[in-house]
């Protein structure tokens, strides 16, 4: 019950205190209570004409932009619509993810033309560079839908050229089995005299509904990796000033409970990022440096782009320590081999409900001797009660010499007073570990186990593991042994019932792990209560 005491306590104190995520970093506190810092002038680059590209294809003096136009591309695992307006991207549909269960339920979609009142991956020319977001651009391709099968690579194209003589290009690269694309810009002065002077900025908007944000367990909101740290944004914190990042943020993204949209900037040096929110859209903004382009030169940027599952092997895959987007908290080095272990055991099973089953009694057998020994400590402690508060009514006014009889009693019989709580705590940090992956992975998103059972992620529809999981607790706590005094036991009493309403709406997948952990504890209970293991 020392578990239960301590998962109480914390449940409680994340239901009245929700996770704001990890602390932001120091840099931040730095530039959001120092003066506007998004004016101030960084180092220019210079770029000479020798600083072309030849990886891209050759530049055009003119580029003839008829109507706007939707391009749709498909591989694998998304789809994805790109308009002309911008080369922006309007929707991204996660194929192998569907928003329910049923049949007939709509595909994930990250990005979605209803909700989103502005188009994603946005260009932005600031000072001399005359591009706006919605640039009218020309596509190399002429056809509606871009198929990038198995082994395939494909690139869509965008490019136009501004009143001022700019030549832009968004290069967008796909890879048929891979989740991640790439866009490389490049902009070009065509003028054969005149020195452009300006920066770009890029930008990833996420649409955030307000009514659909996390739980008290569940963070919605941007992220980015900065000096080895995940930092987390409110929403809310957003919408009453901009958040600023220096330039040594590897990525940023938008991510909730499974799915994670993110931009990573490659070999792009940027002078900051800005977190924002308007009209419900979230845009992590890479303010890019400022660049004088000399006649006849050309400026490339790059950036990964990821939009799809929070599935540690695909991120991993992605690199640039994406995989960080998945934070299981203070436990995460127990969490990450725990987690890599129920993957494991469904791969032999093909059930997530009996991998947690299977794990939970692996768990159980592991720890089984430390909890042997607390629960035969405490026993141990429950004999020595009568004499106990003999001594408290002899020296109840002298509690020094209280204090000193007990343990000189405990000395006699041999009874270490802690040795019912310290097996117990050395086993919490591996609960919680576990706790926090049944909690946050996808891997049990729309995870079936058995019977009404469909889903390990969602609560189950007619509450019957969670009342099982209450009587299981009732049940060990009348067979474990106490030391408290009436009161504090009568109140503890209470614990089955608060558990039981507690556990009504957690994921299914968790309150089988508490009730077959409830169930081997009985099972061990009872066989330390045994008349011959009591002897």
């Amino acid at each position: 019950m020392t578990l239960a005491l301590v998962l109480f306590l914390w449940t409680a104190y994340s239901i009245m205190f929700p996770p704001q995520g990890p602390p932001q970093n120091s840099h931040v506190e730095q530039i959001n209570k120092s003066p506007d810092t998004s004016n101030e002038v960084a180092p220019e680059i210079l770029i000479e004409e020798t600083e072309t590209s030849p990886a891209l294809p050759p530049i055009s003096q003119s580029v003839t932009v008829t109507e706007s136009r939707e391009i749709t591309v498909e591989n694998n695992f998304w789809l994805a619509v790109f308009t002309s307006d911008g080369g922006t991207l309007v929707s991204f549909e996660l194929k192998d993810y569907k928003e329910e269960q049923s049949v007939d339920s709509s595909s994930v979609h990250l990005i979605s033309a209803e909700t989103l009142n502005e188009p994603a991956l946005q260009l932005r020319g600031v000072d001399g560079f005359d591009i706006s977001v919605d640039l009218p651009m020309q596509a190399n391709f002429s056809g509606d839908l871009l198929t990038v099968s198995q082994g395939e690579t494909a690139e869509l194209i965008f490019s136009s050229v501004t009143p001022s003589g700019l030549h832009l290009e968004k290069v967008y690269r796909f890879i048929g089995d891979r989740y991640p694309f790439e866009l490389t810009t490049r902009l070009t002065n065509l003028d054969t005299s005149i020195v452009r002077r300006g920066h770009l900025d890029f930008s990833m908007g996420t649409y955030w509904d307000p009514d659909q944000g996390g739980g008290q367990f569940e963070f919605v909101g941007p992220v980015t990796w900065l000096d080895s740290d995940l930092q987390t944004d409110d929403v809310s914190d957003l919408e009453e000033q901009m958040i600023t990042y220096p330039s040594q943020a590897m990525w940023s993204g938008f991510t909730n409970k499974y799915f994670v949209s993110s931009v990573i900037p490659v070999n792009t040096p940027f002078n900051q990022l800005q977190l924002s929110v308007d009209q419900q859209i979230v845009h992590n903004t890479f303010v890019g440096k400022e660049m004088t382009l000399s006649p006849g030169a050309t400026a490339t940027q790059s950036y990964l782009l990821y939009y799809g599952p929070r599935d540690v092997d695909i991120l991993k895959s992605v690199g640039h320590q994406l995989d960080q987007v998945i934070d299981f908290g203070f436990f995460h080095l127990l969490a990450g081999p725990l987690l890599h272990t129920l993957r494991l055991f469904h791969d032999f099973f093909g059930n997530y409900g009996v991998s947690i089953i299977v794990l939970t009694v692996i768990i159980k057998l592991l720890f089984w001797p430390l909890t042997q020994k607390s629960y035969v400590s405490m026993k141990a402690v429950q004999k020595l009660q009568p004499e106990m508060q003999k001594l408290r009514e002899r020296f109840k006014n002298d509690r020094d010499r209280m204090n000193r009889e007990i343990m000189e009693l405990y000395k006699k019989h041999r009874v270490n007073p802690l040795g019912g709580c310290l097996p117990m705590l050395i086993q919490i940090p591996v609960f919680f570990a576990l706790y926090q992956v049944l909690l946050n992975s996808i891997e049990l998103r729309h995870a079936p186990f058995v019977f009404w059972l469909t889903d390990l992620s969602a609560k189950d529809p007619y509450y019957v593991t969670p009342l099982i999981m209450g009587a299981t607790m009732f049940i060990q706590q009348k067979m474990t042994p106490t030391t408290m005094d009436p009161a504090q036991a009568k109140i503890f009493m209470m614990m089955p019932i608060v558990f039981t309403f507690l556990f009504l709406n957690f994921p299914s997948g968790l309150v089988i792990y508490w009730l077959i952990n409830n169930l081997l504890t009985i099972l061990q209970q009872y066989l330390i209560n045994r008349p011959s293991a009591a002897s």
